[in-house]
């Protein structure tokens, strides 16, 4: 398949790369203003902002696009197996606490 016809199905799942970027971006950047921000595990950080780039994906694309909404669930689910893994005693990934 070739990087034209990519882009392309993108497009049409996703909406326009440019309007996504702006929503992510700004989505992203609500996070940073969050008193709990700077304390947070560098996966947890991950996951909020991989969230927030699929919700952008929802309110620019195609909103019935299920594999947004599955990711969405995947990156919480990331963070309550770290969250499972810390209350048993062990060490979350990036060795924060």
């Amino acid at each position: 398949m070739d990087i034209d016809k990519i882009l392309a199905e993108r497009e049409k799942a996703h909406g326009a790369y440019k309007t996504h970027a702006e929503i992510s971006q700004w989505l992203k950047n609500v996070l940073r203003y969050g008193e709990n921000w700077d304390r947070m595990p560098a996966p947890y950080r991950e996951s909020l902002e991989m969230i927030m780039h699929k919700v952008a994906r929802i309110l620019n694309g195609n909103i019935h696009h299920e594999d947004s909404w599955m990711d969405i669930a995947g990156y919480a689910m990331l963070i309550v197996r770290e969250l499972e893994r810390d209350r048993k005693g062990e060490k979350i990934e990036n060795g924060d606490t």
